[in-house]
């Protein structure tokens, strides 16, 4: 039986969620069915390695300076002409330029556009564009239902060409006792402290606030109780967050780790995990927590407010709101039998809805589906 070939259009190639979601179709699509390639505009990180070790082809155009860039579209199909796919995958706006336009034109028999984000400041240019592109797609994807939400009632997308296809996480390692031990001791953790742990990058705190959880240990600080926030990620604002956190005179209790590739063993030592986002399209880091099997509190915004099943998994607070932030983690400190209580659940809830297995077992589904067709 011929192979399926499949072409992954992508911006940069670095360490983000959507490379790494592109690295669980290559890890698990079955190899004996498909054939994968990935164009890409640039590389960044070491993770372009694991693909390669996997014997997938990673072909660098350049940067796409506008959408309609034809000295890279020129690549992109020569690409095309030599790879002869039968699907073409697009995702971020620059990936699905490429696959909506040379895919078009060089008649690759079925188009995927990807949408990763939940743009809620998006110009309407850029929503129109993603309209028409749509029109060449047989199907465009969203990753969450805030998403898709965006797809059928911001950029127009019709309907019957949407589908979501929950974002999928990779299972986490398991850490070994000692490993936790030997990592408390290195971040001055004792066993009576209570962790609210959050990981993010530190770019800009108009959407992560961070600011946020800092204001809300030191309302638990101030009411005496025994907690520390474990930031783990970094960036040019983490000075700002320690100024903050230095002001509030919490210095002691919040830790900054800096960016961690293993972020498993920093898991293994939160009590609660925290992600309170002016937007998120889904959080994969806040379903990295659940599968670590730690309560959360979230923003309800874009996709969180549908991986997080409220008061149930985790509990869901308005963005902004540092009073209700604080309330949450204060009711977790409180009632320490409700933990393990959320934490199981959400377990149950990413292995069932979440896992890397879900996401790439439709991604698979919906290829055979248009091939067949």
């Amino acid at each position: 039986m011929r192979k399926i070939k499949v072409l992954h259009c992508l911006e940069t190639l670095g360490a983000g969620g959507v490379e790494r979601r592109r690295l669980s179709i290559v890890k698990l699509l079955p190899k004996d069915r498909f054939e994968v390639k990935i164009v890409c505009t640039q590389l960044q990180n070491q993770l372009y390695k694991e693909f390669e070790d996997l014997g997938v082809e990673i072909i660098v155009v350049g940067k796409l300076k506008h959408p309609f860039d034809f000295s890279v579209h020129q690549k992109v199909q020569k690409v095309i002409g030599d790879f002869r796919p039968d699907i073409i995958h697009g995702a971020v706006f620059e990936g699905i330029s490429m696959a909506a336009i040379s895919g078009f034109l060089k008649r690759v028999p079925h188009i995927i556009l990807e949408e990763t984000s939940d743009p809620i400041h998006r110009n309407w240019k850029a929503n129109l564009l993603l309209r028409l592109f749509s029109m060449v797609s047989d199907k465009v994807i969203g990753v969450s239902q805030a998403t898709c939400d965006y797809l059928e009632h911001k950029a127009k997308v019709n309907p019957d060409k949407i589908q979501l296809i929950n974002n999928g996480v990779r299972a986490p390692r398991r850490v070994s006792e000692a490993e936790q031990v030997a990592l408390k001791a290195s971040l001055n953790i004792t066993n009576e402290d209570f962790i609210v742990g959050s990981v993010g990058r530190m770019i800009d705190d108009s959407n992560k606030r961070f600011s946020d959880l800092i204001k809300a240990v030191s309302l638990l600080v101030k009411k005496k109780y025994k907690v520390k926030l474990l930031l783990v990620g970094d960036g040019k604002e983490r000075k700002n967050y320690e100024k903050l956190a230095n002001e509030l005179n919490i210095s002691e209790h919040v830790i900054f780790t800096k960016y961690q590739e293993d972020v498993a063993k920093y898991y293994s030592v939160m009590d609660v995990f925290s992600l309170v986002s002016a937007n998120e399209s889904f959080g994969l880091v806040l379903a990295e927590a659940m599968y670590s099997k730690l309560p959360v509190v979230a923003t309800r915004v874009g996709g969180m407010q549908y991986v997080v099943d409220d008061k149930n998994t985790g509990i869901l607070v308005d963005k902004f709101d540092v009073s209700s932030i604080t309330n949450a983690l204060a009711w977790f400190y409180e009632n320490p039998e409700k933990l393990k209580e959320y934490g199981e659940k959400g377990y149950k809830r990413v292995v069932e809805e979440f896992a890397e297995e879900v996401y790439v077992g439709k991604i698979e589904a919906l290829y055979k589906q248009l091939v067949k067709e």
